[in-house]
């Protein structure tokens, strides 16, 4: 980063100054206790030994220019020499905490990078008759781990997609979203239909799940021209036809998210629509749809999706993911997955 040269070199760029400022001034006006910005910045990035160092060039230089002054030896420059090295050991000190956390944060991050690898590992690019592409955009960068989900099973049955998005976020939805794609990736294999895995899932989040906690999921299953679609209370997804038609695909009627017990009675209703050569359908989670610009605009999807074509399926997901972060123009208010399956 470049910030981080510059942060290097500020305490020693301050100290050069302050002297110059006060050999320019000369003897009649004093700038030595503005000395102790030196020690005082070494603290943001330098260890302790940098620290120390610092502390010590600015009681040297002190001391100089205190000569120059004619003050040297004077009881306020001898106040403030003690004052200077009062503050270089508290930089250091400080310096000493501030690498521990670093240490802890890094450990943190490792920590949550393995966990987002065995959560959300990465998907087949080739999956049956299907090319896929899949984009992360998490809301806690220090986190790097959400509750969003997906992923894509090749069984026996076909080849079979989740993509969902637990209510919540921390540790818990890390816990649900785990239960969730592990229950999914068993009833991938051996259930028949996707009403089983949805059975699977529910049975799954019964264990896990409490107080009014949920889960939105969508799921598909494909064969060679066609797409079997259930959704339980996730967003819609984005259907891009050959010919350039683009519809969001409904569905009978609506089904509760995954989780909410007194409506269990409440089955999704499957949909199938034509998935022919050519076609594509993208699945995202609501911080897609729910992003805004500084206007309170929410994203367009629809009318973006003509970024999904003319190009490979990684980089078209990619333009898309650019678009939305340009449409924010910060950081994201909440995670965000998409994923693309493009009939080959």
């Amino acid at each position: 980063m470049r910030r981080e040269p510059l942060l290097r070199w500020l305490p020693f760029a301050v100290m050069l100054i302050v002297a110059v400022i006060d050999l320019l001034a000369g003897p009649a006006l004093g700038y030595l206790p503005l000395l102790a910005l030196g020690p005082a910045f070494a603290s943001l990035r330098c260890g302790v030994r940098g620290a120390l160092l610092v502390g010590l060039i600015a009681i040297g230089l002190c001391a100089v220019l205190a000569a120059y002054d004619r003050v040297l030896g004077h009881r306020q420059n001898n106040l403030l020499l003690l004052s200077l090295a009062g503050v270089t050991l508290a930089s250091a000190l400080a310096s000493a905490v501030r690498q521990q956390r670093e240490r802890e944060l890094a450990d943190v991050r490792t920590v949550a990078e393995v966990a987002q690898k065995v959560l959300l590992r990465p998907v087949p690019r080739w999956a049956g008759p299907i090319r896929v592409a899949v984009s992360y955009i998490s809301a806690a960068a220090e986190a790097r781990i959400g509750g969003d989900l997906y992923e894509v099973v090749t069984s026996p049955l076909g080849v079979r997609i989740l993509v969902g998005d637990v209510q919540g976020k921390g540790l818990e939805a890390v816990e649900t979203a785990a239960a969730v794609l592990g229950a999914f990736r068993e009833a991938a294999y051996d259930e028949p239909d996707l009403e089983g895995v949805i059975a699977r899932l529910q049975t799954s989040l019964d264990r896990v799940l409490s107080g009014e906690r949920f889960v939105t999921a969508v799921l598909a299953e494909l064969s060679d021209t066609r797409i079997s679609l259930m959704s339980c209370g996730h967003p819609l997804p984005l259907a891009i036809g050959a010919d350039g038609d683009v519809r969001f695909v409904d569905f009978p009627e609506p089904a509760p998210p995954l989780g909410i017990r007194d409506l269990y009675d409440v089955k999704p209703q499957a949909r199938e629509v034509a998935f022919a050569p050519g076609d594509q359908m993208l699945f995202y989670t609501d911080g897609v749809i729910e992003a805004r610009d500084r206007d309170g605009r929410f994203y367009p999807l629809q009318d973006r999706a003509f970024l999904l074509t003319g190009k490979g399926a990684e980089q078209a997901l990619e333009d898309l993911r650019a678009d939305l972060v340009r449409h924010v123009g910060g950081p994201v208010a909440d995670d965000a997955a998409m994923l693309l399956i493009r009939h080959r």
